[in-house]
Formats: C-alpha cells, sequence, structure tokens
C-alpha cells in the first residue's frame, strides 16, 4: 500500500532555483557556496555557471568570474558570445566598466555573426556617456541584425548626442521600416525634426505615434509643442488638456501654458 512520503523526503527545489532566491534576499555568499557545489558536483552545469559569473561580479570578485567565463567557453561552441555578455554584465555589476566594454568587445569577436555583442556593448556606452565608444558598436549591431528596431533607435540617439542629426533620422527612418513595432523610433523622428526647425514634420510623426497609442502623454506633449510653434494655438491648447486629463507631467505641462500665455493666448482648451 502506497503512504504519502513526509516533507523532508520530497525533492528539493533545483540549485539554480535556491540560489536566485538566496540572491534576491541579498544573501550572496550563501548563493555562491550553493552553486560552487553544484557545478563542483555537476561541471557541465551551464546555467548555474551563469549565474555564479554574475554573483562574484556582485561581490567584485573579478578573478572567480574570470574563471567561470572561461570555463563555460569551455563548455559551450567557440563562436558562442555568452560567457563574454556574461563576463561584461559582471564586470558592469562591479562598475569596472572598461573591462565591461573590453568583455563585450570579446563576445563581438568570437562570433562575428551574432548582434548580441556589438549591441550589448554598444547600448551600454551609450548609457555611460560614451556615445563616440557607442556608435561604432551600434552600427555594427545593425549591420549584423538591420531588422532591430531597439538598435536602430539606440544609434538614433546616440548620433543626436554627437549632433549628427541628419544620420539620427536616418537610422531612425531605417528602424521604423525594419521594424514598424518599434515605434520610439517615430518619437527620435519627432525629435530630430523639433531640433532642425520643423514642427510640421514633427506633428505628422506624434499623430501617426497616437494613432497607435492614444494615451500616450509624451507623444501628446509632443504634439501641443509642435501646434505652439505652428501658431496653431487653439488646438495646442486642447492637445494640453487632453494630455493633463490623462496624467501627462505637470512641469512640462505648465511650461507650455505659460508659453500660450507670454503668446497672448489661451492656455486651456476643449480637447
Amino acid at each position: 500500500m502506497l503512504t504519502h512520503l513526509p516533507l523532508s523526503c520530497h525533492l528539493e527545489a533545483p540549485a539554480l532555483e535556491r540560489a536566485t532566491l538566496l540572491a534576491e534576499r541579498g544573501q550572496t555568499a550563501g548563493a555562491i557556496e550553493l552553486l560552487e557545489a553544484h557545478v563542483g558536483e555537476h561541471p557541465a552545469a551551464l546555467e548555474e555557471r551563469r549565474l555564479l559569473i554574475r554573483l562574484y561580479g556582485a561581490q567584485g570578485n573579478g578573478s572567480a568570474a574570470l574563471g567561470h567565463a572561461e570555463r563555460l567557453a569551455e563548455l559551450l561552441p567557440a563562436d558562442s558570445p555568452v560567457p563574454w555578455l556574461e563576463l561584461g554584465a559582471a564586470r558592469e555589476l562591479a562598475h569596472h566598466y572598461e573591462e565591461a566594454l573590453a568583455a563585450y568587445d570579446r563576445a563581438t569577436s568570437v562570433a562575428p555573426a551574432d548582434p548580441a555583442g556589438p549591441k550589448r556593448g554598444g547600448m551600454r556606452a551609450a548609457r555611460w556617456g560614451e556615445l563616440a565608444l557607442a556608435e561604432p558598436r551600434l552600427r555594427e549591431a545593425v549591420r549584423r541584425d538591420p531588422s532591430d528596431g531597439e538598435a536602430w533607435h539606440a544609434l538614433g540617439v546616440v548620433c543626436v548626442g554627437l549632433g549628427a542629426l541628419d544620420a539620427a533620422r536616418q537610422a531612425y527612418t531605417t528602424g521604423i521600416t525594419a521594424d514598424p513595432g518599434a515605434l520610439e523610433n517615430r518619437l527620435g523622428l519627432a525629435t530630430v525634426a523639433l531640433r532642425l526647425n520643423d514642427p510640421a514634420a514633427a506633428l505628422a510623426q506624434y499623430d501617426l505615434l497616437l494613432a497607435a497609442r492614444p494615451k500616450f502623454t509624451d507623444a501628446l506633449l509632443g504634439r501641443s509643442w509642435s501646434l505652439i510653434l505652428m501658431a496653431d494655438y487653439r488646438a495646442a491648447a486642447a492637445a494640453l488638456t487632453q494630455a493633463e486629463q490623462l496624467g501627462a507631467n505637470r512641469e512640462s505641462i505648465a511650461r507650455q501654458r505659460e508659453e500660450l500665455r507670454a503668446r497672448g493666448q489661451p492656455s486651456t482648451g476643449a480637447p
């Protein structure tokens, strides 16, 4: 006759799950100890080793992170970027940004057809404010995967930051063509149009954005600003009122209403 097993006999949760829970609770040392024991018994445990790389990065133990990345590289195909992407993430966690970028560049070189390395390196460099370092890496990422609307948008943002507005417009246009769902590229095109003092072109992009996302308050604010610049004050005031009703940024609304008053126009209107 079958009987219920006591709880103590139930199988324990997998090591990866338990270690992840410990790490989420801030018990990094305990998670590392658990995972080290597991990979000692199961040297080919890939996911556990990936987590170890990041946990050692969080601890600032670069040599241990590197050791596990090198072991992971031995276990995976030679053209896998994964070990170096994980090492880059670990270096970031330790705030060693130059070493992180070097790891992402290594991922780029070992996997010459994979866009993950240049994309990760480019986007991280952009986030760190290193625009000149970000630009060539993002160009390589979109060369490898021209359908990546997110990467095209990141390239456009970098080009705007570098003052290369024509290049930014080209990146955003290509991004929206490659991936019509990547609507952030329309926002980028509107930004470029405003920088080039072309509010009508900006308005066209904001209208397309709002057709897809009617409650996108940033697009409503951009639309109202474009209308102010075009001296269509009644429509601008109506757009501002609608943005306010949807919870748009109060400071932005106040600035635009002040601009309307400075131009001798009513600052509110029926949406």
